[in-house]
């Protein structure tokens, strides 16, 4: 199976997973800092990056994990952004024993806004549902300038996640596709309570994709995780405050 994974610094192993549309190089702005402190596995999810896919199943979450795995350390801290965080959280159900913390970044449980919950406007996703088979490099780049949306500097955030995102091939158009159908889909909410492991939450008070008041519904669900807000940071807190995200992360793994 080819599954890239770049591996840099020693220590505890701490793997990080990226989200829809990326590949492992959006968390160069923290690999340097990071690879300090751990042993620091960036994957490109299968179908993203230099990963292939390779499963004869739908793309879904469990497959992701099925995927995923085998390529993984026997115990580690565990770190996903976004739809990485799904994911991350999939694993930590599914395999508890492996992980010693579940850390996400500006993700939920359930992505799409409904009468009590608070998250993305149905007809976004459907958007770039449509627009996906016309012009998907378009598509992400439009998704990225979503994701920078309300930081003071959108548009240099934007411009230095498409040079490293640009520098990997493509996704591959039908798991990115087959993806955001679980953004649009997967609803994590009643197993949240489950998760023994120490639990962190980073969220970014300007994001649209995860608004800031989605933040305390999630808090009610796993009252015993933590989480932190970044008061300039939009979808990626990691690239906007890549000094104070370290500092924070590392304060709530010692804890």
């Amino acid at each position: 199976m080819s599954l890239s994974v770049m591996c840099c610094g020693t220590g505890t192993p701490f793997v990080v997973l990226h989200g829809w549309g990326m590949n492992a190089n959006i968390w160069q702005p923290v690999v340097p800092a990071l690879s300090q402190y751990f042993q620091l596995h960036c994957l490109d999810l299968p179908g993203f990056g230099d990963s292939t896919w390779l499963s004869e199943n739908d793309v879904s979450l469990e497959t992701f994990v099925e995927q995923i795995m085998p390529a993984l350390p026997q115990r580690f801290h565990l770190m996903g952004w976004s739809l990485g965080g799904l994911i991350a959280t999939q694993i930590a159900l599914e395999h508890p024993e492996r992980v010693l913390s579940l850390n996400t970044v500006a993700s939920s449980p359930h992505f799409v806004e409904s009468d009590s919950w608070s998250g993305i406007q149905p007809n976004v996703l459907e958007q770039f549902q449509q627009q996906l088979d016309r012009n998907f490099k378009k598509t992400i780049e439009r998704f990225l300038a979503i994701q920078a949306m309300g930081s003071e500097d959108a548009r240099e955030q934007v411009k230095q996640v498409r040079q490293l995102i640009f520098t990997k091939p493509m996704p591959n158009p039908g798991v990115l596709k087959q993806a955001l159908t679980i953004l649009q889909t997967a609803d994590l909410r009643p197993q949240l309570s489950k998760i023994e492991m120490p639990f962190n939450r980073f969220y970014g008070r300007l994001d649209s994709l995860v608004p800031e008041r989605a933040i305390d519904s999630i808090s009610t669900l796993t009252p015993k995780s933590k989480a932190v807000v970044f008061n300039k940071s939009s979808h990626a807190p990691f690239i906007s405050e890549p000094e104070r995200f370290v500092s924070e992360l590392l304060r709530a793994l010692k804890q």
